[in-house]
């Protein structure tokens, strides 16, 4: 319930994005300030210590939520979300050249099943901005995968587990403090409100409800495959309050991609619970 929990907050993050007149760097300043202190406070107990790698997660961090919330404002919240959860795509690639693991069969049908799915995002899209936006997204995706490949290494853990985004927030205050310093005079009250919830809430709260969730027993693939709600609900909401409408080509790029994702994760689940093979020799 946690897990589930902190899914259905993630998923708001597409709505209140676009229900804010400020721009995607202005927003970005203001989530980030927020979402800052409350992570901080939530684990201060665990101290603010700092490696390499938990440097450079924060830096991989502080880019993919510029990056989001910028595809957000440029594209559909559908584009960017769906887009954004590309990043398993990225990582069956790379886990096995970092971590030295073998690649599979079923990795690699996962991942051009779901290349093809990200075509069809870009199927009738006519204006600039959306296929910036797309590309943004992908981007996005992409950072997101290398966030969490860094996050498995034994180092992340050596420090407070939640320093890559502490971290990282700072640096998107400081990334964004040009445009946000800018904005705060006129800033209105629905802004603030908007950029309150999302930092504190959306990505403070929901982080906590996260952990929680996991330090409680949740298994990796379980949680992986609720957090798929978030995709799922994400454009639902702006639907709803916005009237924001997806395309039809990337509802279905994004159902193929969400779908070979979780078939992929259950069957990887399934096969290491699968005891090995005994030999001819018993």
């Amino acid at each position: 319930m946690f897990v589930l929990a902190a899914a259905l907050l993630w998923s708001t993050g597409g709505l209140f994005i676009k229900w804010t007149s400020l721009s995607g760097l202005e927003l970005s300043f203001y989530r980030a300030f927020f979402a800052l202190f409350t992570v901080a406070l939530v684990t201060r107990r665990e101290g603010f210590g700092l490696n390499g790698l938990t440097a450079a997660a924060a830096i991989l961090y502080a880019v993919l939520v510029i990056l989001f919330v910028m595809a957000t404002k440029q594209t559909t919240a559908a584009n960017a979300i769906f887009l954004q959860y590309t990043a398993p795509v990225y990582m069956l690639i790379l886990e096995p050249i970092v971590y030295k693991e073998k690649f599979r069969g079923r990795d690699l049908i996962t991942v051009l099943v779901c290349i093809g799915g990200m075509a069809l995002f870009f199927v009738g899209q006519l204006r600039p901005q959306d296929v910036s936006g797309n590309v943004m997204a992908l981007t996005s995706g992409f950072f997101f995968a290398l966030y969490f490949l860094l996050l498995r290494h034994p180092k992340a853990r050596e420090v407070n587990r939640a320093s890559s985004v502490i971290y990282g927030n700072l640096l998107c205050v400081l990334i964004c403090a040009p445009w946000g310093v800018a904005a705060l005079s006129s800033i209105g009250r629905h802004d603030l409100l908007s950029v309150m919830y999302l930092g504190v809430i959306q990505l403070g709260v929901s982080y906590v409800l996260f952990t929680l969730g996991m330090a409680r027993g949740v298994r990796s693939v379980d949680a992986g495959i609720i957090c798929y709600i978030e995709p799922v609900l994400n454009p639902v909401w702006v639907f709803l309050v916005l009237a924001e409408r997806p395309s039809r080509w990337a509802l279905m790029g994004g159902a193929i991609i969400i779908t070979a994702v979780i078939i992929h994760m259950l069957l990887d689940a399934r096969f290491k619970r699968l005891p090995p093979l005994e030999s001819a020799h018993g």
